[in-house]
């Protein structure tokens, strides 16, 4: 089971796509890593993780539960 799991993530900002449409799963114990250039996403993309922003479309999960049913500080 995926202790994190992105599914379809959209963000947008304006008319501007931030993050467009990405998923993918992270196991226990795994190390990942987020690489691009500039502008690709990254930092939206950990901020929507982190419930700094929400995403426009999507779901995320952590321990099998999603992830915009928790408040930030939990």
């Amino acid at each position: 089971m995926a202790i994190l799991k992105i599914e379809n993530v959209v963000k947008r900002f304006h008319k501007k796509t931030a993050v467009n449409g990405i998923s993918f799963e992270i196991g226990k114990g795994s190390i990942f890593g987020l690489l691009g250039p500039n502008g690709a996403g990254k930092t939206t993309l950990i901020r929507i993780i982190t419930s700094i922003f929400n995403a426009d479309e999507g779901t995320i999960y952590f321990n099998g539960e999603k992830l915009n049913e928790f408040h930030p500080r939990e």
